[in-house]
């Protein structure tokens, strides 16, 4: 037998002849100036040019006007980057152009700008030179701000694209937990942004070093002042060009050199997040074991907030409610929890009352609200002990405090094991609860849950669920839980909230929901077969034009909503005879298991889509597969009308 041997994979597409020939030619041109420099070194002499006190002394002042220029560019281009990326305001173009500009603009015309703003004639020279006695012309600062003028972009620029990539939903968090924008920046922002402030600190110094035309014109060719290492090259050229090509091999090394180190990250684009590495499995200990309750309510405090805006609702709500809020994509509850955080805009109004306490003109970080999003927002540069013990040092708890608290929170919720371990090296169902146990270890009055669980298989998301109830038990405050999932809907809740379009379509127990839905997507959500109609002549009119006829019809002319449970739809190869009022022909248009049972979708002309129910036994006898004709039939008492 002929063993078949697998192709081998093609490295991709042929490069065009008319492209490549360009691309070569363009590496040509930049590299044959650096073999240039190469060839033309008198290796023999390299040391003695290199080590002459003239070129010693322009290294030293180099290196001086350069980390002095690194030092400006850091302190005032970090808080110019943070602005273009994280606000709007008037002029936000044009001011990002006055960055640039020094990029374009001839190194010659930037000192002479420089002259004539600081300068002894200048918009400024003067002023500095009487009120400070300070003398920027021609003198060691005078190379300073030359080099600071033309560096600082590259700072600027690579520092905004970080930032522009950094997701603000971490910096939101960390508000939550209490801390204030200038802890946030410090401890949050700064550290997820360092590769691109690195690169940037970087390429801002070596262009420092290398400036030649604006510290010419602006600060002078003085020994020892303003000469530095590029204008001894420039002075070495016309007198000694062997020395000059060595000190310019210097010049090219160091440049080399931090190009390299930075391997491309100097355009600021984010990079790849570390793949999460697959952590050991480990017990539950928060279902296996009986962790340790969580602590007394220190305090109680009911929730009453009026909310104006996309979202439109009244909501009061005693200590110790968990409410779940549904609804179909953009009815609002995003939305909702953003603005009792105070993240919206002012077009959405949101008063709040914690506990009698109205805490609508504070701060996000002073409000006491901590919010759990969708996928944790667990900050990647500290490990579980640290993301959980991080709303407890923003509040001011000692270190020592807050690390043992944490330590606490974390083994009440089952991951203590994983305190030393980074968001990377944990799995999902880990990292949600490290992310709930942050959130409850800050002493939240509101707690906000984003879908918390979504991204959990089910084993996993049961296991969660069962700990985030149990410890909902003993919170003080008002939880708020949105959610997709109608188990974590009825088994978590105390209320469940619809919203739909903004509007609160309901809000009741969850068995009151579940027994009369008044939204067609919640009952879909709870399983149910949902269709909206008009009552007329002893039924429900249907928006087809069909009749769906029912045992307790509502007034005439009234909208309602008819709820069909799946196990009530009958399904049958003929049409069927007897009782059941309502009867349809249809196809079936998918099959899938649900449970021990068959779900059936049912396409007809007649009606709307209809789901049913049945077993194994049942679908295999009657050959029910995608694309069988079938009818359908309800019998007029197993429908519930829920008026609008």
């Amino acid at each position: 037998m002929t063993r078949l041997r697998p192709r081998p994979r093609t490295a991709g597409a042929r490069t065009p002849v008319a492209l490549a020939v360009p691309a070569l030619l363009a590496v040509a041109f930049l590299l044959l100036p650096l073999i240039g420099i190469l060839t033309r070194t008198s290796w023999g002499e390299l040391g003695a040019h290199l080590s002459s006190p003239e070129v010693v002394q322009a290294l030293k002042l180099s290196l001086v006007v350069s980390f002095w220029a690194l030092g400006l560019s850091l302190l005032l281009g970090v808080p110019l980057a943070w602005l273009l990326a994280r606000t709007d305001f008037p002029g936000k173009a044009f001011v990002r152009s006055l960055v640039l500009l020094p990029m374009v603009l001839p190194p010659t015309v930037g000192g002479v700008a420089l002259l004539l703003a600081f300068g002894r004639r200048g918009v400024l020279g003067p002023w500095l030179e009487d009120t400070f006695g300070l003398t920027l012309p021609f003198q060691t600062t005078g190379a300073v701000v030359a080099a600071t003028f033309v560096a600082m972009p590259f700072l600027v620029i690579s520092l905004e694209g970080a930032l522009g990539g950094l997701r603000p939903r971490y910096e939101e968090t960390a508000a939550s937990l209490g801390a204030s924008p200038v802890r946030v920046f410090f401890t949050v922002t700064l550290p997820m942004v360092a590769p691109g402030l690195i690169a940037g600190a970087a390429l801002t110094w070596a262009r420092a070093l290398g400036e030649f035309g604006a510290t010419i014109t602006f600060a002078g060719n003085l020994p020892g002042s303003t000469q530095t290492l590029p204008l001894q090259v420039y002075l070495l050229l016309q007198e000694r060009p062997e020395a000059a090509t060595s000190v310019s091999l210097l010049l090219l090394v160091i440049a080399m050199a931090v190009l390299i180190a930075l391997r491309g990250r100097w355009t600021g684009t984010p990079q790849a997040p570390a793949a999460r590495r697959a952590a050991p499995p480990e017990p539950d200990t928060s279902v296996a074991t009986a962790a340790p309750p969580a602590p007394p309510a220190t305090g109680h405090w009911p929730l009453h907030t009026a909310v104006t805006g996309f979202n439109r609702l009244t909501l009061d709500a005693p200590a110790g409610t968990t409410i779940a809020v549904v609804g179909p994509n953009g009815a609002g509850k995003t939305t909702l929890l953003r603005a009792l955080l105070g993240l919206t805009s002012r077009a959405t109004a949101a008063p709040l009352v914690l506990g009698g306490t109205d805490v609508t003109a504070l701060p996000p970080h002073r409000r006491g609200v901590a919010w759990v999003p969708q996928d944790g927002a667990l900050f990647p540069h500290l490990s579980a002990l640290g993301n959980t013990a991080y709303g407890l040092r923003a509040r001011g708890v000692p270190r020592a405090e807050a690390r043992r608290s944490a330590q606490e929170w974390l083994d009440r919720l089952g991951v203590g094991s994983l305190a030393h371990r980074r968001p990377a090296e944990v799995s999902g169902g880990q990292a949600q609860r490290i992310a709930l146990a942050r959130a409850l270890a800050s002493r939240p009055r509101l707690l906000l849950l984003d879908e918390p669980l979504s991204a959990l298989d089910q084993t996993t998301r049961g296991r969660v669920r069962h700990t985030l109830r149990r410890h909902l038990e003993g919170f003080g405050g008002v939880c708020l839980i949105v959610t997709h999932d109608p188990v974590e809907a009825v088994s978590l809740a105390d209320r469940i909230l619809v919203l739909d379009a903004g509007v609160v379509l309901q809000d009741a127990p969850p068995a009151e929901v579940a027994r009369h839905p008044r939204s067609p997507w919640v009952a879909r959500m709870l399983g149910r077969n949902a269709w909206p109609g008009t009552a007329s002549d002893g039924g429900l009119r249907l928006p087809g034009g069909g009749l769906l006829v029912v045992a307790d019809p509502p007034p005439g002319g009234a909208e309602a909503l008819a709820i069909i449970a799946p196990e009530a739809v009958s399904v049958h190869r003929e049409k069927p005879a007897g009782s059941p009022r309502n009867v349809w022909p249809g196809t079936v248009r998918e099959v899938t298991s649900s449970g021990s049972r068959l779900r059936l979708l049912i396409a007809s002309d007649e009606a709307p889509d209809l789901v049913a129910e049945v077993t194994p036994q049942a679908a295999a006898e009657l050959g029910l597969v995608d694309g069988v004709p079938v009818w359908t039939s309800v019998k007029a008492t197993e429908v519930t009308v829920v008026a609008l």
